[in-house]
């Protein structure tokens, strides 16, 4: 099964699920907004047409046969957007509809993606580029958590040479 159909699949479940949980989920508007669904980004996307995803030029993608190892094309999503599109299948029937009427008649899911982040990336950069950072921050954090102290090791062992050092002047005074 590859990404879209589940992403797809998922897609059917979670949107269900979702409208159906957003009232009893109090942090929903905090996720839009971690995820950059402003009103301004949901005006924007309504502005979209059939011919504004047909009319979009796609580098290198004619034939979606570009699985010889290009990274310039992405056939999967992140985490980030894949939450970012699901919330915004959610709130925007429109977008819904649209994708529906594109894929796959016209366009492949990936394709429209592509087309979409393409569109919408002036008003989501700034999030993604939150959202990678923090991610980054989580990781080294991990990371740190994982690896020895090195600190503390090297404090015992500082006091542990003290203790060896002070015993013998202590035992010289002594006898």
């Amino acid at each position: 099964m590859d990404v879209y159909s589940w992403f797809r699949r998922s897609l059917s479940r979670t949107t269900t699920t979702t409208t159906t949980t957003v009232s009893a989920q109090p942090n929903f508007k905090e996720d839009e907004l971690l995820y950059g669904v402003t009103d301004q980004l949901l005006d924007f996307i309504k502005s979209f047409s059939i011919d504004t995803f047909r009319n979009f030029s796609l580098p290198d993608e004619e034939d979606g046969n570009n699985d010889g190892g290009g990274d310039n094309v992405r056939k999967d999503l992140s985490d980030w957007r894949q939450r970012h599109a699901l919330l915004v299948l959610s709130k925007l029937k429109e977008l819904s509809q649209l994708r529906f009427k594109l894929c796959p008649r016209y366009l492949k899911e990936h394709q429209f993606w592509t087309i979409y982040f393409a569109l919408v990336k002036g008003y989501i950069a700034r999030y993604e580029l939150r959202a990678i950072q923090l991610d980054t921050l989580k990781q080294i954090r991990k990371e740190n958590e994982n690896a020895p102290d090195v600190s503390a090791c090297e404090v015992e062992m500082s006091e542990a040479k003290q203790t060896t050092d002070v015993s013998p002047t202590t035992s010289e005074e002594h006898n």
